[in-house]
């Protein structure tokens, strides 16, 4: 099975931090940009530090440039494309990033929203599951929000990349 089409739950998230991430995959793909939009124009100033030294954007030439010159339509047919984990040219170059890199990108979406990259409609009403997503993140501590937003972001965009079977699945040790 190919990796794109899983879904990531780390083992390091607690059991809040779970229900968050299955409260964000319920939510329908504008439902879900919303979210993250709301997330980031709330939290944006304490999520930004959480590694900042672990983030290139040098990785991301076509997500951190080229997309900031497409118009309005196209920007957000992209964003909706990497949610959806669609097989195309932008969802496979975030699907090739890391989590925090996957994370910056979102992170840079959102503060450039409104002047670079396609705005919230101004008569945007968030729907009852995203208020209740929200205030589930909001809950959590730092490390807990930051956990659900990288399991979030890795869940996300396209990749045929399959993941290295476990001791678990195979039976066998690794070896050199």
């Amino acid at each position: 099975m190919v990796l794109s089409q899983n879904t990531i739950k780390s083992q390091a998230l607690s059991e809040e931090s779970l229900k968050v991430v299955d409260a964000f995959n319920a939510l329908n793909t504008d439902e879900k940009l919303a979210l993250l939009y709301y997330v980031y124009k709330k939290m944006g100033d304490s999520i930004t530090p959480a590694a900042p030294t672990a983030t290139d954007p040098q990785l991301a030439p076509k997500l951190l440039g080229d997309y900031y010159e497409l118009d309005s339509d196209r920007q957000l047919a992209i964003m909706r494309e990497i949610v959806n984990r669609e097989d195309t040219e932008y969802s496979r170059a975030y699907g090739t990033l890391k989590q925090n890199n996957q994370l910056m990108v979102w992170f840079a979406w959102a503060q450039a929203m409104g002047d670079t990259v396609v705005d919230m409609p101004g008569d945007y009403q968030a729907t009852q599951p995203i208020n209740d997503a929200l205030g589930q993140i909001e809950k959590l501590d730092f490390e807990g929000q930051i956990s659900v937003l990288r399991t979030v972001a890795e869940n996300m965009g396209y990749t045929d990349i399959q993941p290295i079977p476990s001791q678990a699945e195979t039976g066998k040790t690794p070896s050199l």
